[in-house]
């Protein structure tokens, strides 16, 4: 098969992965094709199917191929500052249409959205992060923001810069979410004592916390509320407050 011959075959496979996107959507695409079609939007006219493989190969999952860094992308083989480039650009994309989906929205209405953005955003992180959605007294969604990230633990997550973004935004409530980088969703004990040191912290200055979720390897969080951890910590802290 000459040059032209290959080229052509290659054009022929990257426009069935795009037909097969547009009638059946991406459920019907394995994370190799995804990565695929994405790799090509840098580098329309090279075969991307081997470096795809590659790379899902060497990050372990796409979640953790698409928060990789630029330099660590480069590695493989194929892969070149106009992959990372589509890369990077569409996973930030998909990261603020999902933001703004829920920005206005109730909070409890919009549990599902709530989810689907901080499972985009912080599953497969190889660093722990944390993020705080921001609620106004009807509870509709004022901002979701990170505020720390790092290893997450009381002497890493201050109150006071918590309570100054809540009152910055003017929230009356808040949501905390962090992530486990090893994919699990069991709270620790340091996650409990965190959440009740941020429970007090918020009721002295009238912000209600209202959850405490931990994004891990499932499409759901774990919910300190849905567990009854916060009717717990609740009971915990009614005395001091």
């Amino acid at each position: 098969m000459d040059k032209k011959e290959w080229q052509e075959k290659g054009k022929g496979h990257r426009q069935r992965l795009r037909d097969k996107f547009m009638q059946r959507g991406l459920d019907a695409f394995t994370d190799d094709e995804v990565v695929e079609l994405l790799l090509t939007f840098g580098t329309p006219r090279q075969d991307c199917k081997e470096p795809a493989r590659l790379a899902l190969k060497h990050f372990g999952s796409l979640a953790a191929l698409l928060e990789a860094e630029t330099a660590e992308l480069q590695k493989i083989k194929g892969i070149g500052p106009s992959n990372c480039f589509a890369i990077h650009f569409i996973q930030t994309v998909a990261r603020r249409y999902l933001k703004q989906r829920i920005q206005d929205k109730i909070y409890l209405r919009s549990s599902r959205e709530v989810a689907e953005y901080l499972v985009h955003s912080m599953r497969g992180l190889q660093r722990e992060v944390f993020n705080v959605i921001f609620l106004d007294a009807a509870h509709a969604i004022i901002e979701s923001k990170i505020i720390a990230e790092g290893t997450l633990t009381t002497n890493t997550i201050y109150p006071r810069e918590l309570i100054k973004h809540a009152l910055d935004y003017h929230a009356a409530a808040v949501v905390i979410a962090h992530n486990h980088p090893s994919g699990s969703l069991q709270p620790s004990a340091d996650d409990r004592h965190l959440t009740r040191n941020l429970y007090l912290a918020c009721s002295f200055v009238n912000i209600r916390l209202l959850d405490h979720l931990i994004i891990g390897g499932s499409e759901q969080p774990f919910s300190f509320a849905d567990h009854g951890i916060m009717a717990e910590i609740h009971q915990e802290c009614a005395p001091l407050i």
